[in-house]
């Protein structure tokens, strides 16, 4: 089957509609900090996770079961979408959750944003399509400075030593989040399905897993800001953000659906700012710039654009 490409832009042009998904993806997972930072001030990571995993998959359940689509529990490729869930959403969330207990939101998403970085790395090691070039193994180079300016102060975020651990714990999120992408790109099967099997696998895994670690039940009943957070974490960051992000994947492409990674530390830093009081160091703030540099030199984007005859 073949497409063609008259009618589509260039692929590295994105329409206003593209450039307003993509920023409001980035607006929700840059929140998911946000939310998770306000949440745990209350329910303990793996609970937390387990939450934000069962609730939205009952809710992509309920967008699958309205437009007649079957249960990924009951798809043979089922199997294959736990693993993808552990790597997608047990293994990053729990650390991530684990993580915020003891550094800023905003810190956290920066090193979140290593992930296109750790991909590539992945990419280059295990894939016969992918391998380095120049400007990868610099932009590779250039985004691992970054990560070694944020943790050489041991003071980011938290003013002492005892942050060098959650930093790592973030950047072990980001290389799940970079086997699950290689993972991801050998499933063939529909956006809603690939989504809603991974949360549900993530969440017959974590259910059990908080029980028997965080006993729950013990717990008190959160407060209304923190029930509000985890509704937000779950639905808004993760039900409807993968349903965006696959969109965009559909109309924009997966190069430009990675701009989200530019964007989203810009959020989380914004929100924990304005709302939590979150206050980053100038070596975060460098390290920052060093991280989505190397990203975009990676991915060619600082690269000045060929001029063609008669331009």
């Amino acid at each position: 089957m073949t497409t063609t490409r008259t009618a589509r832009p260039s692929p590295l042009v994105l329409s206003p509609r593209d450039w307003a998904m993509l920023i409001t993806l980035s607006v929700l997972w840059g929140g998911s900090f946000f939310f998770a930072k306000i949440a745990l001030a209350e329910i303990p990571p793996l609970t937390l996770v387990a939450l934000r995993v069962g609730i939205a998959a009952a809710a992509l359940h309920v967008l699958l079961f309205a437009r007649g689509m079957g249960s990924p529990l009951l798809d043979r490729r089922f199997p294959a979408l736990v693993v993808l869930g552990i790597f997608n959403n047990v293994i990053p969330f729990s650390l991530l959750f684990w993580a915020q207990q003891s550094i800023p939101s905003g810190l956290a998403s920066i090193l979140n944003a290593t992930t296109p970085i750790f991909t590539m790395v992945l990419a280059t090691a295990f894939t016969a399509d992918d391998k380095a070039t120049p400007l990868k193994i610099g932009g590779i180079a250039l985004g691992f400075t970054g990560v070694v300016v944020m943790l050489g102060t041991g003071l980011s975020g938290a003013g002492s030593g005892s942050a060098i651990l959650p930093q790592i714990a973030c950047l072990g999120a980001a290389c799940s989040y970079g086997v699950s992408a290689m993972i991801a790109r050998r499933m063939q099967a529909p956006p809603l399905t690939i989504a809603s099997g991974q949360l549900t696998g993530s969440t017959l895994l974590m259910i059990p897993l908080a029980l028997v670690v965080e006993v729950p039940w013990t717990l008190a009943m959160p407060s209304p800001a923190v029930i509000a957070a985890v509704l937000a974490l779950a639905l808004a960051s993760s039900a409807f953000g993968y349903l965006l992000y696959f969109a965009i994947l559909r109309s924009a492409g997966a190069t430009n659906a990675s701009l989200v990674t530019y964007l989203v530390p810009v959020s989380a830093i914004l929100l924990g700012t304005i709302f939590l009081g979150e206050r980053l160091g100038l070596a975060d703030y460098a390290g920052m710039v060093l991280i989505i540099g190397g990203i975009a030199l990676a991915q060619g984007r600082l690269r000045r654009p060929r001029r063609t005859a008669g331009a």
